[in-house]
């Protein structure tokens, strides 16, 4: 099959095989390129789309970008499952498997180094969502008698938010020192953007941990354990996934 190639990942030889069924972006199934002793993890995709220009105007569609992003993140979930993977840029693209081979090696000191690092871990996501309203502020309140008892009633709606803010960021600041101390490395994030993740509740804690694969049972159950401390907050684990926070720029350009 002719066409760009589509990179999705670096990493070490693997023996296990993908999954039969597995197709990447543009519906091509993923295939190794063994350089220099690592592996690029690529796909045939059309140049009508992939090319510079093309590319260019199909990462302004939301659409085509949600499709691709998808397919993407597919092939990288599969590698995780049999390897340790160096995830690529969304939309990495050469022109062909000398193109590919050729960013291997220019990149082969760091592309070592980082999976050296990252053998056998996984990242696992932590996310704390506070309520938007206080459980005891959310029943109708009572229509104030005169302007002194407006003024009381919006002192105690806005102390009651300000304790629930620092309920919700006491038990974050002490969840995120414990799954710290449990895991090698971990990450802050920017609280998400609500309009953009359609989550209910505030973002309080952002959290990315490194965590070896062998360990991973045991760092659920810590995370499961915290569900429910804490009334009106909401803890959520995601994973595991390929260790995007902890591979530096090897894995970002």
């Amino acid at each position: 099959m002719t066409g760009l190639r589509y990179v999705y990942a670096v990493c070490r030889p693997f023996g296990t095989p993908l999954q039969a069924q597995l197709t990447g972006v543009a519906g091509d199934p993923p295939r190794a390129l063994p350089h220099r002793g690592l592996v690029a993890v690529v796909s045939h995709v059309p140049e009508q789309d992939f090319a510079e220009e093309p590319l260019r105007a199909h990462l302004e569609d939301l659409d085509w970008l949600t499709a691709t992003a998808r397919a993407h993140q597919g092939v990288i979930d599969a590698l995780t499952t049999v390897t340790t993977p160096l995830p690529l840029r969304l939309g990495t693209v050469f022109h062909d498997d000398s193109g590919v081979r050729s960013m291997i090696e220019a990149r082969e000191d760091e592309f070592s180094s980082t999976l050296d690092r990252l053998e056998g871990r996984v990242e696992w996501g932590v996310k704390v969502y506070a309520e938007s309203e206080p459980q005891e502020t959310a029943r109708p309140a009572q229509k104030p008698a005169s302007g002194r008892d407006y003024l009381m009633q919006r002192r105690r709606q806005t102390k009651s938010h300000e304790d629930m803010w620092q309920r919700a960021e006491s038990f974050s600041t002490r969840l995120h020192e414990e799954l710290s101390g449990f895991a090698e490395d971990a990450r802050l994030h920017a609280p998400q953007n609500p309009a953009l993740s359609k989550a209910s509740g505030r973002n309080v804690l952002n959290a990315a941990y490194l965590v070896p694969r062998a360990h991973s049972e045991e760092f659920v159950e810590l995370v499961d354990r915290t569900k429910g401390e804490a009334p009106g907050l909401r803890v959520e684990l995601t994973g595991p996934w390929a260790a995007y926070s902890f591979a530096g720029e090897a894995a970002t350009s």
